[in-house]
């Protein structure tokens, strides 16, 4: 089964995780045959590229500029027309907007993958509403409840995206990576990995940390870096709120890695408290909990769906005082933080374990061909009938 994916490929995120994450691991589902048809080179394209997969190019697009989205879409038609797909896949509204004409046009399996949360109200969500796809897939039950705003008659089904276990490191090895960061061993870091966007609640994980001053031997590591001006600008601001709360000497703002495993394991929390825009999924609680660390976040979104009393603690939205009563809790009580961190990876096999998600998304696709093919069949009938 020869399957197109269709996306942006600019920004770095959780879309782009996740396409990666299929490449990586198609050995687990050898029928399952992805390509990559992609309108901006960025990290994506060139972390595909590291990893030999197959990616097609439709040229930039940019709405104001009418001709660049039919080049793209005429680029589109000859590939489908050589390559004999089975079934293409639109991850997020963009493509399915701009492309899934096409997709309809090649009367080909259109399935659309629910990444985000959509109000449907959007100029973009609306033209994307006119272009029905053939089922749905969303990444958890949160984003599924938000597709009657889209494609409320349209069926679907929820797939956790499959997530690799990070590398484990020896005890010696965790030693070896903190002493690079001078941590002394009785130091809590607690780490947040994640875009440079405010509704990954960065700001909101600074205010909690200013509360602990008074708590001692912690330390914080914020990791990601600044893919635009607006990232930039407020990158600015949360270095300048560390400072106005008295801790930048506390928090480390390490930009992007290529080492996250290694970050993740000389750590030992992990906090993203979503702030406004609840997290759709949350790839990154699974990978710090695949790590083994306790998760600290907010309670919505799909962190409801991944964070349980097992592995780590739930707090109300935009409350920084009892994010800070969590965090000071699991900084001060190391049994309970050991007792967490040892759930932790059980937990996220349970959830994304990648060599079974990976056949569940092919069964989910094969489905979608397999109910495609009687609809084309029922309707050639009907016509010969009439």
């Amino acid at each position: 089964m020869k399957v197109l994916h269709l996306y942006s490929g600019d920004l770095f995120g959780g879309i782009q995780s996740y396409l990666l994450t299929l490449e990586k691991f198609r050995s687990f589902c050898p029928d399952m045959q992805p390509e990559f048809a992609l309108c901006f080179p960025g990290p994506l394209s060139r972390e595909l590229e590291a990893n030999q997969a197959t990616i097609h190019w439709l040229g930039g697009v940019q709405m104001r500029y009418p001709w660049l989205l039919l080049r793209a879409r005429r680029r589109l038609r000859k590939l489908l027309r050589e390559r004999s797909y089975d079934v293409a896949v639109c991850h997020s509204i963009w493509p399915q907007a701009l492309f899934g004409p096409v997709v309809r046009e090649a009367q080909l399996p259109l399935v659309f993958y629910h990444h985000n949360i959509n109000s449907g109200q959007h100029w973009f969500e609306r033209w994307a509403r006119r272009v029905l796809p053939d089922h749905i897939l969303s990444n958890s039950r949160f984003t599924q409840e938000n597709l009657a705003a889209l494609y409320p008659c349209v069926g679907s089904d929820v797939v956790y995206l499959p997530v690799p276990i990070p590398q484990r490191f020896s005890s010696e090895e965790r030693k070896q990576i903190r002493a690079e960061f001078a941590i002394p061993e009785k130091t809590v870091v607690i780490i947040q990995v994640s875009r440079m966007a405010a509704f990954k609640g960065q700001a909101l994980h600074l205010e909690a940390l200013g509360r602990l001053t008074d708590v001692p031997n912690w330390t914080a590591w914020i990791v990601g870096g600044v893919q635009s001006s607006g990232e930039a600008a407020y990158f600015n601001s949360l270095q300048q709120q560390s400072i106005r709360l008295g801790i930048s000497d506390r928090v480390h703002f390490l930009g992007w890695r290529t080492d996250v495993p290694r970050l993740l394991a000389a750590a030992d929390i992990f906090c993203q408290p979503s702030f406004g825009d609840p997290e759709p999924f949350g790839i990154t609680f699974v990978e710090a909990l695949g790590a083994g660390l306790p998760v600290v976040s907010t309670a919505m979104g799909g962190a409801l769906e991944i964070v349980d009393s097992s592995c780590g603690t739930l707090v109300p939205p935009n409350d920084p005082d009892a994010l800070a009563r969590a965090l000071g809790r699991l900084c001060a009580e190391t049994d309970f933080r050991s007792a967490l961190s040892a759930e932790a990876p059980q937990r996220a096999r349970f959830l994304c374990d990648p060599e079974q998600q990976m056949k569940v998304l092919e069964q989910m696709l094969r489905t979608a061909v397999f109910r495609f093919g009687q609809q084309m069949e029922s309707k050639k009938t009907g016509f010969c009938n009439s």
